[in-house]
């Protein structure tokens, strides 16, 4: 019961007294939550009956304040000063507290809550200023349905999972207050922020006065972005080099899994070096120059992150193509970059099937040369475990092998040293015209932002060994397998085979193997490994585990909680990270240790990351909201234009809404100023006027106990424009039903709307996904519309007979 009343310009706010157990359990929570006047800013004395002392500062929204009391008997009167720098006056107050082990009835206890006046922020902190001097970031949390990490397991009402006091205190970031002095100096200062940092690793010169120069405003000219121009450096030199002359040289660098279990090998960061120099002086050798591009075919061995490096050293830019394109697919990149060389292998093997990439690339030279781009070198590993060398096909003169020439090179290679905008590499991502667009990164930038957020986004230590299962080929096998680990000194895991081969234990036997700490995958894996059962988890320790990560696309809160408490074990914070092939690197994410977590939710913005929300007109919106992400200003990790077509860098990323960088994702931003990724805005159905985000729809049938998998596109409806397909792979033993399609369609009627219901359940053995685990929503969005002769290429696919039984239970 709570009672207020007024005198002296005093609000006092008395809480009648609880009701309590007989014997304490700190199990028991109790809420109570009052309304302020939004005028000034008076000092409120809150008078408490029979209770709990120690004061502990909890989340702010933009327009509530809290505070956290927790049991601890005769602690004498305490003062607690808010400065919570809000958008707004703030108009309400909540606290709540724990009965703790030592609970002091009949006891009275004053609490006076000074609060400041000063309730405005810069708008570019206006959603993170509401963290300041508070340990746990959280939120209103309106019936306390939160638990710590380590405590309890993470439940469907469970709104926040926050950090516990033993993971925060060793943390890089440990409290919203620490963030939040960095977040600002990085916005506030980007030049000094970005250069102290930059300072941390080796330059042979230094940048001129100018950190950064940049145009984000298409209306004020051509877009730019430059970060450290004028200074001269070598990210493969800082990777290897700069780690061994400190002491790292006996460090593992890389800790390689075959296919095949008990296949596996080490390289220390020396002998990485090595190999590394030797591959260098090659590539010198046959006529590669600084400048030149090399286009790398390679699966997921160590001479894959060997090759890149080896670019990078002498100044060339590599163009790593994923080894599970099609011949098609890598001509369009050999046609557009025309590379010096190719490198590749002759087969690989993936689970039990044997893959002959040297016959695609064969296939894609040869029609290259029809187009007038030909290829004179190609150097081949050859993968014996995979196919023999008798068995290659061969063309002399132009191929030769990798085992045969490369050992005999000198192990030391000088570094070509080049300028911080010199390019380092061209990534191809899909384009809406079906022409692949070439992602240019540059080399400084790009060095130092993938370095910092790593380090912060997994909370690195020096002892963790790291695994990401992302294949090179993709960005964050650039990003986060070869240059942001090594450029931290991290000792990495590289996998060549699938993660459920032999069976879907395997990602955990490989964690128990090399004592894991940090893992990293996509939501489409956990899905896949929820769906086999806990039972392929739990026969594993794991307990090496101390942070997950998740990338790549939204992770419902059903997956994450199963990823939280299943493989976690409760105790891992999970880093749900939002970026970008042309963003570089993170770019919002969880820092573990920092601040709580809502499932699902990829919270807050890196340093020197401005996100807004923007509405169709470009118009910023406050508060809680959904709409279009973009990003204000530059970021050092940002790529700078697409190879050979500046216009349609400019067209695509930043015509839509001038003076941004639109990310063509939807975003939402609940009340608490946490950020929920809704899928690409061409993933986003317009049903009868409702703006509708594919994840959100896909989410709610997963949140079904007998749905593992769904996938949703939109299709044309004769009534309300579009209508929504659902694409659902059942638990395995469960059969379909109409009783269950009816169930799943009342899930979404109930956790969105009855506007977002459904109109067809498409039943699903398995979706189509490409080796690398995407989900292609093309090939789902011809089955749907039922253009069938317009499937494309289906070779990317890691099994195309999916495809067929989709089109036999089109009508089911």
């Amino acid at each position: 019961m709570l009672r207020t009343s007024k005198r002296n310009n005093t609000a006092q706010v008395q809480f009648s007294e609880p009701k309590l157990p007989a014997s304490p359990q700190p199990a028991n929570n109790f809420e109570c939550h009052w309304s302020l006047p939004t005028s000034q800013s008076p000092s409120w004395e809150l008078n408490f009956d029979h209770f709990l002392i120690q004061c502990k500062m909890i989340p702010v929204s933009f327009n509530s304040v809290y505070v956290h009391l927790n049991g601890v008997a005769g602690d004498p009167l305490l003062q607690i000063a808010l400065d919570p720098i809000l958008k707004k006056p703030c108009s309400s107050i909540s606290l709540f507290w724990n009965c703790g082990s030592i609970l002091e009835r009949e006891k009275r206890k004053n609490f006076v809550i000074a609060m400041s006046s000063n309730l405005r922020t810069n708008n570019f902190l206006r959603h993170v200023e509401s963290m300041k001097l508070l340990p746990s970031g959280a939120g209103h949390i309106s019936h306390l349905n939160a638990v710590i990490l380590g405590e309890s397991l993470a439940t469907e009402e469970d709104d926040f999972v926050l950090p516990s006091q033993d993971f925060a205190s060793k943390a890089n970031v440990q409290s919203p207050e620490q963030y939040l002095k960095m977040y600002k100096r990085s916005i506030e200062d980007p030049a000094g922020f970005w250069s102290d940092i930059a300072s941390e690793f080796y330059w042979k010169q230094r940048w001129g006065n100018k950190v950064c120069d940049e145009n984000f405003d298409v209306r004020k000219g051509n877009i730019k972005i430059e970060w450290f121009k004028g200074g001269i450096t070598n990210i493969c030199y800082n990777c290897l080099d700069r780690n061994v002359e400190a002491g790292l040289g006996d460090k593992i660098a890389i800790y390689w899994e075959g296919n095949e279990p008990g296949l596996d090998g080490t390289l220390t960061y020396s002998q990485l070096l090595q190999q590394v120099c030797q591959v260098a002086n090659y590539l010198k050798d046959i006529g590669v120059k600084k400048g030149d591009a090399v286009i790398i075919y390679l699966p997921m061995l160590m001479e894959l992150p060997i090759a890149m490096l080896a670019c990078a050293r002498i100044g060339a830019v590599h163009s790593v193509v994923f080894a599970g394109f099609s011949a098609e697919s890598l001509a369009q990149r050999i046609i557009d970059c025309k590379p010096k060389a190719v490198i590749t292998c002759n087969a690989v093997k993936r689970g039990s099937k044997a893959i002959h990439l040297k016959d695609i690339v064969d296939a894609a030279i040869n029609d290259s040369a029809q187009n007038g781009v030909s290829i004179d070198v190609c150097l081949v590993y050859e993968n014996l475990l995979a196919l023999k060398r008798e068995a290659t096909k061969w063309k002399e003169g132009r191929d030769i092998w990798w085992q045969d020439v490369i050992p005999k090179y000198p192990t030391t290679c000088s570094v070509d040293w080049v300028d911080a905008e010199d390019p380092l590499f061209l990534l191809y991502t899909s384009g809406s015209t079906g022409k692949p667009k070439g992602v240019l990164h540059t080399t400084g930038g790009y060095m130092v932002y993938t370095a910092t957020t790593f380090k912060y986004a997994f909370d690195y230590k020096p002892s963790d060994i790291y695994w990401c299962t992302a294949d090179c080929g993709w960005i964050t096998g650039h990003s986060y397998v070869t240059y942001g680990p090594m450029l931290n000194g991290a000792t990495v895991v590289v996998y060549e085979g699938a993660p459920n081969y032999p069976d879907s234990g395997r990602c955990w036997d490989i964690v128990d193997k090399y004592k894991v700490t940090i893992f990293y995958t996509a939501p489409t894996l956990v899905r896949s490994l929820m769906r086999d059962g806990d039972a392929f988890v739990t026969c594993y320790s794991r307990k090496s585990l101390r942070v997950l990560g998740s990338v790549g696309e939204p992770i419902n809160p059903s997956a994450w909680r199963w990823f939280y408490n299943v493989v976690g074990d409760s105790r891992c914070p999970i880093s749900d990270t939002w970026w970008q092939t042309e963003t570089g690197g993170f770019m919002i994410t969880p820092l573990p240790g920092a601040w709580p977590q809502k499932p699902g939710s990829a919270t807050f913005p890196f340093f020197g990351v401005q996100p807004v929300i923007v509405d169709e007109k470009g118009v910023e919106i406050e508060g809680e909201c959904s709409g279009y992400l973009c990003i204000k200003n530059s970021w050092p990790g940002a790529f700078r234009t697409l190879y050979g077509d500046h216009e349609r860098y400019e067209t695509t990323y930043f015509k839509p809404f001038s003076g941004y960088y639109f990310s063509g994702d939807g975003c939402s931003r609940d009340k608490d100023g946490y950020h929920w990724l809704t899928g690409r805005v061409d993933d986003v159905i317009n049903v009868s006027g409702h703006r509708i985000g594919t994840a959100e729809v896909e989410s709610a049938l997963v949140s079904h106990p007998q749905c593992a998998e769904a996938a949703v596109v939109g299709v044309e409806h004769e009534v309300k424009g579009q209508g929504i397909y659902a694409f659902v792979t059942v638990v395995d033993g469960v059969p379909y039903s109409e009783e269950l399609r009816k169930d799943l369609v009342l899930a979404v009627r109930k956790q969105i709307g009855a506007f977002a219901a459904p109109d067809k359940i498409h039943w699903a053995p398995g979706l189509p996904k490409t080796r690398s685990g995407k989900i292609m929503r093309r090939i789902l969005r011809k089955i749907a519309s039922k253009q069938l002769d317009e499937l494309g290429d289906t070779s990317t696919l890691a099994d195309p007979n999916v495809v067929n039984q989709l089109i036999e239970l089109s009508d089911s």
